[in-house]
């Protein structure tokens, strides 16, 4: 009985996504978006030797490079037109963040409603421009010092190949943060995670294989394997278990007085989330650690002693590295709460409709009862996502697995997926809704 209610369930659901045209269109366009990155993290930047580039990244990856590889999708490794991938549009979102919170002016415009923030929108387009611009030339300089046993990296070393290769990273940034901004407007969920998300399931496939070959060349026996396979599945449960939790704040409305009837006062909860930073605070992290020391890593690989030292104590599992990216994480973690829930408006606009929180006076007392409340389940969130992204990844790189079945990149899919498909489930409620609106006026008209 049961199989078949949810089998009616199933079929209902599969019916209004039929009927979803807008909706189809709209997983069309992301999957030909998407399609379209991934075509470009194979279009390699020209004057770079290929076989050269190749022996010096499996020689000297690791750190650095992993991560930044990880989030462009391979296009590093290939040496791609997307090589610094989405990440310089994340730094300066961040450093526009920041600046926002701290600039009367910048705050001032962000109130201003569509008008302001498409202003400032604006001004993190430029900074992504100059930010790109920086990166690509040191990414450019740095690839000209770099030999292999066979040659230097770049086949023509000189001001024409820097140009080009500011140019065409540049490009390739600008074309993915137009992209990202397209996925969201014209599909379904955030584009520049979908970015990063597609970049991360990319790899996923080859890091199961390289896994399961070296335990066939006896590097791993099978109860660690087996281990793995039960701390990946123990923190995808977890992830979704977090992400999904929420405290209520239970909100009430006094009774009203329309005309001449009476309304009885309604109870209603106010839900926040325990992690409500979402994926934010570890891509943003991260985004900051590559962004310092991208020209770091390069430059110690051509044997610079000081960026030599400090490229090594930045790998996975070094304690500078973990005490870095997990203070970043606890930062952002608060940051980007307290930038996407305001106590104070929260508490304003209850005041406006008449709600309140029982034995908490309507006003300031509310505005730092819910500041209490979000700060201990911040606290709480933020444990957990340093928890996920530094544990897993000092086990896998101590057993020496690959990096893309770490801690971050778990999060990052698990919660991007999980965002969609609730984006997805949103559409599909909302059609319905519709289609019940068009029946009830056709019933109206044949009256």
């Amino acid at each position: 009985m049961v199989s078949a209610v949810e089998q009616l369930a199933k079929n209902a659901n599969l019916g209004a996504l039929a009927k979803a045209t807008e909706l189809k269109q709209r997983l069309l366009f992301v999957l030909g978006a998407l399609l379209v990155y991934r075509l470009g993290t194979y279009i390699p930047v020209p004057g770079i030797d290929p076989v050269v580039w190749g022996e010096i990244f499996s020689q000297k990856g690791g750190g650095i490079l992993d991560m930044f590889n990880m989030f462009s999708g391979g296009a590093l490794q290939r040496m791609t037109i997307f090589a610094l991938n989405i990440m310089p549009y994340i730094s300066a979102s961040i450093i526009m963040q920041l600046a926002t919170s701290m600039s009367p002016r910048l705050e001032a415009l962000k109130k201003e409603g569509e008008t302001g923030r498409m202003k400032i929108n604006q001004y993190t387009r430029y900074f992504t421009v100059l930010l790109a611009t920086v990166q690509a030339y040191g990414l450019a300089v740095g690839l000209e010092s770099l030999q292999g046993s066979t040659g230097s990296a770049v086949i023509d070393p000189g001001l024409f190949f820097r140009v080009s290769t500011v140019v065409t990273i540049v490009g390739g940034t600008v074309f993915l943060m137009w992209l990202g901004e397209q996925i969201t407007q014209r599909g379904v969920g955030n584009g520049i995670s979908l970015i990063i998300f597609a970049g991360i399931v990319a790899g996923l496939p080859r890091a199961v294989a390289s896994t399961l070959e070296l335990g066939r060349q006896g590097q791993f026996n099978f109860l660690e394997l087996l281990f793995l396979a039960a701390m990946v599945v123990g923190v995808i449960v977890l992830i979704v278990f977090i992400e999904r939790a929420q405290r209520r704040v239970v909100v009430q409305y006094p009774k009203r007085q329309v005309g001449n009837r009476m309304f009885m006062g309604d109870q209603n909860f106010l839900p926040l989330k325990l992690n409500t930073s979402g994926v934010i605070p570890p891509i943003f992290a991260s985004s900051l650690l590559l962004l310092p020391l991208t020209i770091v890593g390069f430059s110690g690989l051509s044997g610079g002693e000081m960026t030599s030292g400090i490229a090594r104590l930045l790998q996975h599992g070094e304690p500078l590295y973990m005490f870095l990216y997990g203070g970043l994480i606890m930062f952002f973690c608060f940051f980007y709460t307290a930038v996407v829930f305001n106590p104070q408006e929260n508490s304003d606009m209850l005041k406006r409709y008449g709600g309140f929180v029982p034995g908490i006076r309507p006003g300031k007392p509310t505005a730092e009862y819910l500041d209490y409340v979000l700060t201990r389940i911040t606290t709480i969130g933020a444990v957990y996502l340093v928890f996920i992204c530094l544990l897993p990844e000092f086990l896998l790189v101590r057993s020496g697995m690959p990096f893309y079945l770490g801690g971050t990149s778990l999060l990052i899919v698990v919660t991007v997926t999980l965002d969609t498909v609730a984006q997805i489930h949103s559409h599909l409620i909302a059609h319905q809704y519709e289609g019940l609106i068009k029946k009830s006026k056709l019933r109206g008209r044949k009256r």
